[in-house]
């Protein structure tokens, strides 16, 4: 049987415009988030942990994220989740006290769940096999390109408004991207809608519960889905690092936002060519890799002593990151089992929020019980053995090979 058609840009405008504009609105506001909280009268301990309650809100949003989608479909859950966005950037705007604006920064992490579990669940179900880690990285590239762009026009419309400006700017993105989700057509999903006739019931296979896919994929959680978990860890961290090392080198702030700025436009440059990567010829092709180069480069940056030094390192760790754009999505979606997808996906953003926390954490403690240097080596060692748990359990055949099974099985 001849493969269907299929163009990716048929979908670019309504699957990718959405995610670029949600991308520019929590990219407007990460860098002004801590300055808020400090202008509402925080210390500095408390203005971190303000920050982090996005990640929070997240976590605990996972698995609530999938009965939204499943209950109301993909393209509402997206607009809802923009809106939400919204909500939380005006109220931001508004809050009278660091209580209230601490809400708003959960509201946040809670839209990026709802968002980024139904951006997921939709194009795994819209795409075809052969062009899914293709559509997948370029998801991932497309959002780091709004995550790139809104700081710079959070800082324009700063410079008339303050720092309210950027939450503005994150007002207007996410209103753009609930409009810009209109467009995304619905997907006919089993058990979406109503059976038209008693058989259609009675043949109807019964959605998996959150803990029947626990104990049904245990496997695959267990050792893919650590794999990932350490992926997002070792990604959190790298942020971290880069600007601690600047510091703890003597690097002004303004060289330290150049280097970190073209880390990541070399990140932005190399997500598709991965994807292409990935279907043609497999996903350890492009996960093992992302963690090895990573790890290699956190192992080089206590080294680095200048500028010239920490820019190399930087653009490695750019390259790294950047060819494992969709990684983690791409694995979750060909592991997903149908029915039960969105909870399934619910689970695997679990996994990798836990790594977010997880990994600054960590990187947190080994600081503080010994140096920066050793915590940004203990990182290193998560990312080797990332790269080790990701090698020996995906599947070796490449997508399009018709041997290819995400089994979760050896």
């Amino acid at each position: 049987m001849p493969k269907e058609p299929f163009d990716l840009r048929a979908i670019a405008v309504g699957a990718y415009g959405p995610s670029l504009l949600y991308g520019v609105a929590t990219g407007a506001i990460l860098p002004v988030i801590a300055l808020t909280a400090r202008d509402l009268g925080a210390d500095i301990a408390t203005a971190a942990l303000v920050v982090a309650l996005s990640g929070v809100g997240s976590l605990l949003t996972n698995i609530p994220a999938t009965v939204l989608t499943i209950r109301f479909g993909e393209r509402r859950a997206l607009v809802g989740a923009a809106l939400w966005l919204s909500a939380a950037m005006f109220l931001a705007l508004a809050a009278p006290s660091l209580p209230v604006f601490a809400g708003a920064v959960f509201m946040v992490g809670m839209a990026g769940a709802v968002f980024g579990l139904a951006r997921q669940s939709y194009l795994t179900e819209a795409v075809p096999h052969r062009f899914r880690a293709r559509a997948l990285s370029t998801l991932g590239g497309v959002t780091r390109i709004g995550v790139f762009a809104g700081p710079f026009l959070a800082a324009v419309a700063m410079r008339e408004l303050g720092l309210h400006g950027a939450y503005w700017v994150g007002a207007v993105a996410g209103l753009a991207a609930a409009a810009l989700s209109r467009r995304v057509p619905e997907l006919g999903m089993p058990g979406r809608a109503a059976a038209s006739s008693l058989g259609a019931v009675l043949s109807a296979p019964a959605a998996p519960t959150v803990r029947s896919l626990l104990r049904s994929h245990a496997r695959v959680f267990l050792t893919v889905g650590a794999g990932v978990l350490l992926i997002a860890a070792v990604r959190a961290t790298r942020q971290a690092v880069l600007p601690l090392w600047a510091e703890n080198i003597g690097l002004e702030g303004s060289a330290t936002a150049l280097i970190y700025g073209v880390s990541g436009a070399i990140d932005m440059l190399v997500f598709y060519p991965a994807g292409m990567v990935m279907d043609a010829r497999g996903r350890r092709w492009v996960a093992v890799p992302c963690m090895v180069i990573m790890a290699s480069a956190l192992i080089l940056l206590p080294f680095a002593a200048d500028a010239v030094g920490l820019l190399l390192v930087a653009l490695l760790i750019g390259l790294g990151n950047g060819i494992g754009s969709g990684i983690v999505m791409t694995l979750g979606a060909d592991f997903s089992p149908s029915p039960g997808r969105a909870r399934f996906l619910g689970i695997w953003r679990l996994l990798t929020d836990v790594g977010t926390m997880g990994g600054p954490a960590l990187l947190s403690v080994v600081t503080a019980v010994a140096t920066l240097s050793a915590g940004i080596w203990a990182t290193a060692v998560l990312g080797f053995l990332g790269a080790a748990i990701l090698w020996y359990w995906i599947p070796r055949a490449a997508p399009a090979s018709g041997r290819y099974e995400a089994t979760g099985t050896r």
